[in-house]
């Protein structure tokens, strides 16, 4: 019995052992919520806002969690127009994976970052922790129809030896808009590799 027990703790995730078309519904949200890459964000303790979901959408597995949620919601519907914003971000991803950290925020739809001056606030005060570094925001892209979050891009300047990452964050639009968030590396390691 204690054998079995000792193998099924060392079974691979579902993210490492299945293919992301054979992810159920059930796992597929769970790795946009709860995993090395997905934290819930609570509001400070003061305040009553609603916590925020944030993820890594750089993450290997987080790629194909967000590649899967989107070919089956067009399989749903086949003809929902194409959203250039979405396209856009897609393309930019494409082309600055290894250099930047995308971090993903199911902020809903807000309307400060309409606005430049709370754009321009957003970008000068969010920042990424990492050692003893304080990197800014290096751009973002707010949240369209096709693509309802908001997705902050940061440098790629992590490496495996380095104990954290934390965000600090400034949400233009949100309740309680100061928010911070921290991932641990050791946890964000898939097959040796750091996946961020």
């Amino acid at each position: 019995m204690k054998w079995f027990a000792c193998l099924f703790l060392l079974a691979a995730p579902f993210w490492e052992s299945k293919a992301p078309a054979d992810w159920t519904e059930e796992e597929l949200q769970s790795l946009l919520t709860d995993s090395p890459w997905a934290e819930t964000i609570a509001a400070p303790a003061q305040g009553d806002a609603p916590p925020l979901l944030v993820y890594l959408a750089t993450a290997a597995p987080m790629e194909a969690a967000e590649r899967e949620r989107d070919r089956r919601y067009k399989r749903k519907r086949p003809n929902e127009p194409v959203d250039p914003l979405a396209e856009e971000y897609r393309a930019w991803l494409a082309e600055n994976r290894t250099t930047a950290i995308v971090l993903t925020i199911n902020i809903g739809r807000v309307h400060g970052l309409d606005i430049e001056p709370d754009a321009g606030r957003m970008e000068q005060e969010c920042v990424m922790h990492v050692g003893r570094k304080k990197l800014k925001m290096i751009g973002h892209f707010p949240p369209s129809t096709g693509d309802p979050y908001l997705r902050l891009a940061f440098p790629r300047e992590v490496s495996p030896t380095d104990k954290s990452v934390t965000f600090e964050l400034y949400l233009p639009g949100v309740a309680m808009p100061y928010r911070t968030v921290e991932f641990k590396v050791k946890d964000m390691m898939l097959k040796g590799k750091l996946e961020i």
